[in-house]
């Protein structure tokens, strides 16, 4: 960092304000080409409060619809300081090409019925130690194109689909492909590579008496209200292990029905796939002490704060004396050139399976109680009319793993809330999809984000404790 033009005391003081960091690295802000005048000031009193995601709904999805969800979590979670989760999936089921299907002439014999669930990017938990079995039970009601309530319970059908014989446990490989044997009608049955996905059997009758019956598959709605759907659950093979979330692209996931027709003795085999249609998550937790401490706290801050995905929890940030941060100068002689809140895990909280969420946002409410960017993570081309603000691609929320810190950019808006031209109606750290998105400063609650973070509050004797790194400008 470079300063000029700057006499000598205020030079001492700016120096000696620096020498409280131990570089310029450590405050994570600009240096080298991207140097920014002025003095630099580490401010602290700000207080940090958890809550729990103020939740409307999950969101529908279908192939059919034009933003379909791409990842949906399937989960059994124990966090020993966090507290259990589990995400239960209910999906629809549709016939070949959406449409009425033509049942095989001759004797049909399933051989056998798999649930290809095809993994996608999001794991978090422990694939080492940790092994899992999968249920699969017929809902009583079909999934519907809407939104439905993210704690919704879905009746079930008593009986398992699962077939007994090869239950498991399964272990989870989120990244290893799978070898699979496709059935070609006329030709031997080949062996291909397919992409990491989970291979749950099926017992064949559950299935096959609604597929090559005549009178459920004269349309694909005929079939669906028959069939109506599944449910999905994930159970941990022991309740002392610590499982996982399981993120999988339920587009891409299907039923794989394998037969073979007799006709007149001669036989051949072939493969049905029934794709996934509308699916949602079911998802429930019960919070650890710890957790729930927190939440009932009547503290106006607390030395540690808790983020968790799956629609769990979020951190109200607040600058109470945000007017006086600079002491007793006339703000109007305050220029903020940069600031970045810089939020840091609780030291040992960030040991492997429970490493922190590789992404977080940062967000505001309007007197709505919407959410709403902060000015600084609009992409919305405003920079090119303010200074202040940069774009979507400054903003920051991802996880510095050399420093074991996240940064937010916030010029504009602290300029904002020590001007008085804007008001704080609430501002919050939450979790995010972890496919960091490069154009796009998410704010919506998401169930796609399976990751959790413990970090360090207002705890004024710990050196990772909650911050802004402001760099301002006093002008005469």
């Amino acid at each position: 960092m470079k300063f000029m033009r700057l006499d000598l005391l205020t030079l001492l003081i700016s120096l000696f304000i620096l020498n409280s960091c131990k570089n310029q690295n450590d405050i994570g802000l600009p240096i080298g080409d991207q140097e920014i005048n002025g003095t630099l000031l580490v401010y602290d009193d700000i207080q940090v409060k958890t809550d729990t995601e103020n939740v409307v709904s999950t969101a529908r999805v279908d192939l059919g619809q034009s933003n379909p969800v791409a990842k949906t979590p399937l989960a059994s979670l124990r966090d020993p300081r966090l507290g259990e989760i589990t995400s239960n999936i209910a999906t629809g089921i549709y016939l070949p090409g959406r449409s009425a299907y033509t049942i095989p002439t001759g004797t049909i014999t399933a051989d056998s019925v798999v649930l290809e669930l095809y993994y996608t990017q999001g794991f978090y938990g422990d694939s080492l130690n940790s092994k899992f079995k999968v249920n699969v039970f017929q809902l009583k009601e079909k999934p519907l194109n809407q939104n439905y309530q993210a704690n919704k319970h879905w009746t079930t059908e008593s009986d398992n689909w699962v077939n007994p014989s090869k239950a498991g446990p399964y272990n989870a490989r989120p990244n290893t492909n799978v070898k699979v044997t496709d059935a070609v009608v006329g030709k031997a049955d080949t062996v291909r590579n397919a992409a990491p996905h989970l291979r749950v059997s099926l017992q064949p009758s559950k299935v096959t008496q609604y597929l090559f019956n005549a009178a459920t598959v004269t349309g694909n709605s005929t079939f669906q209200n028959s069939i109506r759907g599944l449910y999905i659950t994930l159970q941990r093979n022991q309740p002392s292990e610590t499982g996982a979330n399981l993120m999988f692209n339920l587009d891409n996931s299907a039923i794989k029905v394998y037969y073979r027709a007799n006709n007149g003795g001669t036989i051949d085999t072939g493969v049905v796939s029934l794709g996934m249609g509308t699916h949602v998550a079911e998802i429930s937790r019960a919070f650890s002490s710890e957790v729930q401490s927190a939440l009932n706290s009547t503290a106006t801050s607390n030395d540690l704060f808790y983020i968790q995905g799956l629609l769990g929890l979020r951190t109200k940030v607040s600058i109470p004396n945000v007017k006086n941060m600079f002491g007793n100068v006339d703000l109007k002689t305050i220029a903020i050139n940069r600031a970045e809140l810089v939020v840091s895990p609780e030291p040992g909280t960030d040991l492997p399976p429970f490493l922190p969420s590789p992404q977080l946002t940062l967000y505001k409410l309007a007197n709505t109680l919407q959410r709403q960017q902060l000015p600084d993570a609009a992409s919305d081309g405003r920079s090119v009319y303010d200074p202040r603000f940069f774009s979507s691609l400054e903003f920051g929320g991802n996880y510095i793993k050399s420093k074991k810190e996240y940064h937010f950019l916030v010029t504009g808006y602290l300029q904002d809330l020590v001007s008085g031209k804007t008001q704080d109606y609430g501002t919050y750290i939450g979790a995010i999809d972890t496919l960091a998105r490069a154009t796009f400063v998410d704010v919506a609650p998401s169930f796609q984000s399976p990751g959790r973070l413990i970090a360090t509050g207002n705890k004024k004797s710990s050196p990772t404790r909650i911050k802004l790194n402001v760099i301002y400008t006093k002008n005469n």
